[in-house]
This record gives structure tokens, C-alpha cells and sequence, in this order.
């Protein structure tokens, strides 16, 4: 049989109860190696995701750096998002105390250097604002065409979960998302999407979360409750039985992508004032004339992506 090679990946985020989950999911996974994590205001603060990020290694026991990036968008004021996540961020589960810290490296810079050192290898899976990595493109253009892939948590086809436009990751920095999408256009960064109209179709319901649970495990037992303190919001807002575990759709779509449908077309992001900003307007039936810019994921196999969850989660101790 031939042997696996992992795929390099950086982990972009605002942990956050799905981030975390979608750390657990790809260092669970051979088919990925995790280079660092690189943390973002969003959920919460910079220094609470970061903290949070600190938290999740701690719980695993891997070995992975992290670096803490940009604390607030490049235009527009910062939101926040405890209302959904809790003043930690991640509210629920105890939490284990990290006995090592963060680096001093700048998250855009370490995404410089690793794609730099490694042209054509590196795979970016941000799942929240763009922020971190609008400025490593801008302040290092020559590694866009270096960089293998990016996998976006964040937009929507169809409607926002922060705004009747926008999803919270798009409108926390509509301008940095611009300059990614932009870029995707200019340089053929290959560039994918999963919005929400993808991960609403993840429904945690509470059998997909006794799953963990059942896995008698600390990590197993962790997501659980992970997942029951996330169904709150969703179960507010929705009326659902449980929340819409969207980030580990980045990973999990390197590890298993027939679990998705995606369809290319051009998306672009809504920078104006008013009831619209933020929005990613996805030209669906081609009808601006202009070519594709990214891969917007459609359909889900939401069985099949739990069965992977639950499978890699179980892997843990």
C-alpha cells in the first residue's frame, strides 16, 4: 500500500466552540499535519481566543505553536460574539490550564515564512475573520500563488446568521475578506467556501452528541458539552435541536471531500455601508460574465461528517 502523506496545514482562528472541535479533527487526522495555529479576534477577543487555542493543545497534549495575529478589523469596528460563545469563548466544559504559551511571531508572518519555505505545500483552513491572512497578502504578494489552497468557514449563498446579509466571519472584516476573494481572482489562488448554507445543513442534535459522550472518553466527554453549551444560541435564534457545527467542515473536506458538493463561481464581498455589507454575493447562474473565483460548498453529507467526527474524535484518550 502506498504511504499516506499528510497534508500541511495552518489552522486560522477565533476558538470559539467549533474551532476547537475543528482542532481536535484535524490533529486526529493523518491525512493532515497541523504546522501551527494562528489565532484572530472574532468569537471573542485576541487574547481569549488565543488563550483558548492554549487550551485545546493542552487538552490533546500536541505539540503545535501557536501564534496570536490581528486584534481587529483593518477598517471597521470589532464585533464580538459572547452572546453565542460565552465571555470565555469557550463556556461550558472545564477547562484544562495551559502550562505553555504562546509565540512572539506575528500570525501573518508565520504564514509568510511557512508558505515561503514550503511553495506549493502549505493548505490555510481560516474559520474566522480573514484578517490575518488579507495581511500576509498584502504585505507579502509572491506567496499567493505558493499557497496550495485555502478552505474558508465563512458568507453565505443565501442569508446571514449576524445580519439579515451577512455571516458573522464575512462581517467582522469585509475588507480583508475582499482582498482574499480579490486575490483569488487576480492570482488563481485556489480558494473554497463553506457558508452557511452548507453548515446549516450539520444540525449537533442531541444523538449526535451522546455519540461523543458515549465514546467514554475525557476528549469525547469535552466535546459533548463543547456541543450542548453551543446549542443554546441555535436553539434561541433557529428553534433547532442543536448547534451548526461549521468550522470542521475545513477540515474535514481535505480529509473526506466526497462528504461535499461544490460548485465554482465568482464571489464577491459587499465593503458599503448599509443592510448589505459583509454579504458575499455569489453569482450562481454566471450572469455578471465573470469567471470563478472559488469553490462554494452546496451539499453535505451530514451523516457521514459526524461518522467522521465522532470516528477521529474517538481516537483521543
Amino acid at each position: 500500500m502506498p504511504t499516506l502523506t499528510p497534508r500541511p496545514v495552518i489552522l486560522d482562528g477565533d476558538p470559539g466552540h467549533d474551532d476547537a472541535v475543528n482542532i481536535l479533527l484535524a490533529c486526529s487526522s493523518p491525512e493532515l499535519d497541523v504546522l501551527g495555529v494562528t489565532t484572530t479576534y472574532g468569537n471573542v477577543g485576541l487574547e481569549r481566543t488565543t488563550h483558548n487555542a492554549l487550551v485545546v493543545r493542552e487538552l490533546i497534549g500536541a505539540g503545535f505553536p501557536i501564534y496570536p495575529g490581528a486584534d481587529r478589523p483593518l477598517v471597521v469596528p470589532r464585533l464580538s460574539a459572547e452572546a453565542v460563545h460565552g465571555e470565555s469563548g469557550l463556556d461550558g466544559p472545564d477547562l484544562p490550564t495551559p502550562t505553555r504559551g504562546a509565540e512572539r511571531l506575528h500570525a501573518a508572518q508565520f504564514i509568510i515564512d511557512t508558505v515561503r519555505a514550503r511553495p506549493g505545500e502549505v493548505t490555510l483552513l481560516p474559520t474566522g475573520p480573514l484578517t490575518n491572512l488579507a495581511l500576509a497578502l498584502r504585505l507579502a504578494p509572491d506567496i499567493a500563488p505558493k499557497i496550495r489552497e485555502v478552505v474558508w468557514m465563512g458568507g453565505s449563498l443565501d442569508t446571514g446568521n449576524w445580519t439579515p446579509s451577512a455571516e458573522f466571519n464575512a462581517l467582522c472584516d469585509p475588507h480583508a475578506a475582499r482582498i482574499v476573494f480579490e486575490c483569488a481572482a487576480e492570482t488563481g489562488l485556489k480558494l473554497t467556501m463553506f457558508g452557511l448554507n452548507a453548515t446549516h445543513q450539520a444540525i449537533a442534535d442531541p444523538a449526535r452528541v451522546a455519540a461523543f459522550r458515549q465514546l467514554g472518553t475525557r476528549v469525547g466527554e469535552f466535546t459533548a458539552v463543547l456541543l450542548e453549551f453551543f446549542a443554546g444560541h441555535h436553539r434561541e435564534r433557529y428553534g433547532w435541536e442543536g448547534g451548526a457545527l461549521h468550522d470542521p467542515m475545513t477540515a474535514a473536506y481535505l480529509i473526506a471531500p466526497a462528504l461535499f458538493g461544490v460548485k465554482a463561481m465568482r464571489v464577491d464581498i459587499d465593503t458599503t455601508e448599509g443592510p448589505s455589507a459583509g454579504r458575499t454575493v455569489c453569482d450562481v447562474w454566471k450572469v455578471t460574465g465573470q469567471p470563478p473565483n472559488a469553490d462554494v460548498a452546496l451539499t453535505v453529507d451530514a451523516d457521514g461528517f459526524f461518522a467522521l467526527l465522532v470516528e477521529r474524535i474517538g481516537r483521543y484518550a
